[in-house]
Formats: structure tokens, sequence, C-alpha cells
């Protein structure tokens, strides 16, 4: 795995080498610290891999990724950045990076994204995955009737109309069993704590209903 390290900090260079290195079948070919420099050493050594920092003097690092993908397709570019900023992690995968690491991460963690970048696959710090999907995950659910599926809404309007579980269960061709499953899921998706406060809701929304 041949390696172009990117960063205008020459002891960081020094030192993001020397760890490279220790990495078994990985070769560090050249050391670039600006885009410009990037860019040559990326055509002049057509490495496997490329290190590269976000903050570069002059032209940034996300701007260094462009040039290097307008030249070479075919380039496997992980960014590394002091910060986690969601806003420049997809920017750069948009640009072509298949990676992107913070500074502060360990050792192993960046040769897992060098191995996984290699395999064609694309590797992010795992707090910098848990900062992206965060927006997806607490996404705001439904609640009240909008919490309910059709069957459910079905069952409580039902319920609502004083009809037993039996009755329910009969009428809708379904068990009895299927019928306190849903009664039990309706009564956590609106906060009741009791039998009641479910048949009181019902009949407060039985227009709602349907």
């Amino acid at each position: 795995m041949r390696v172009l390290i990117v960063d205008d900090h020459t002891l960081v260079r020094a030192g993001l080498n020397r760890l490279l290195q220790s990495f078994e079948g990985v070769q560090v070919v050249a050391e670039a610290s600006d885009a410009a420099q990037a860019l040559d050493l990326a055509l002049l050594h057509v490495p496997d891999l490329i290190l590269m920092d976000l903050s570069l003097p002059g032209r940034t690092g996300l701007e260094a990724l462009s040039d290097i993908r307008a030249r070479q397709p075919q380039a496997r570019v992980v960014m590394m950045s002091m910060h986690d900023d969601a806003g420049h992690v997809r920017d750069a995968l948009d640009r072509g990076a298949v990676g992107f690491v913070v500074k502060d991460a360990a050792p192993a963690e960046l040769e897992l994204a060098l191995r996984a970048a290699h395999a064609g696959q694309v590797f992010l710090s795992p707090h910098i995955s848990a900062k992206m999907l965060a927006p997806l995950i607490n996404r705001e659910r439904p609640t009240g009737i909008a919490a309910l599926s059709p069957r459910q809404k079905q069952i409580l309007r039902r319920l609502g109309s004083a009809q037993t579980t039996k009755e329910i269960a009969a009428e809708l061709g379904i068990s009895v069993k299927t019928v306190e499953t849903h009664r039990a899921r309706m009564m956590e998706a609106l906060g009741c704590r009791r039998a009641n406060d479910l048949l009181l809701f019902a009949v407060r929304h039985e227009k709602d209903l349907g």
C-alpha cells in the first residue's frame, strides 16, 4: 500500500511517516506540504492512497482533493482534520474522499481507515459517524393519533364504541391476542398508563379516528 502524506506541518508529516511505516505492508512514497505539491506528487508517484489534511495553506485540502480527483479519478483520498464538522465531512465525501479521520484518533483507527480505503470502502471516525447519524436517529417521531397504524386506529375506534376485545377480534378477523398486543402498543405510543386512559382517548378523538 503506497501512501502520499499531505500536511503543512513538518513535524506532523514526520510523525505520520513513522507511524505509517510501522503498519504492515504500508510504504510512504512522498510527502507534500500544500495543495499544488500534493497534485504534482500524486501525478508523479500515483500512490494507492493519499492521506491529506483538511487545512492547507493557500488552497484547502478540499480544493486539493477536487484537483487530484479531476486529474486522477481513481485516486483514493482519506482526509484528516482537527475538527469533526459534519459539513466538511459531507463536502469531502461529495468531492470523492473515501475516508475522514480526526487527528486525535488512535493509530489503530488510522490504520483501519487506510486499509478500508485501500479495499474500496468508506471509513469515518466512529464519533463522526455518530454525529452525522444523530439527526436521523433523533428525528422527531409522530405523536398522538399520527403515531398509530391504520389497524390500531380501527381497534381504538371500536374500543371507544365499547366493543369488547373478542368482538373486535371477530369483526376484524384477527385473534384476541393480536388485539391485546395492539392495545398494549397503543398505550405505550399514547402514554396511557391505564386501560381507562386509552378508552378516554378513543372517546375524545372519535372523529379523528375515522
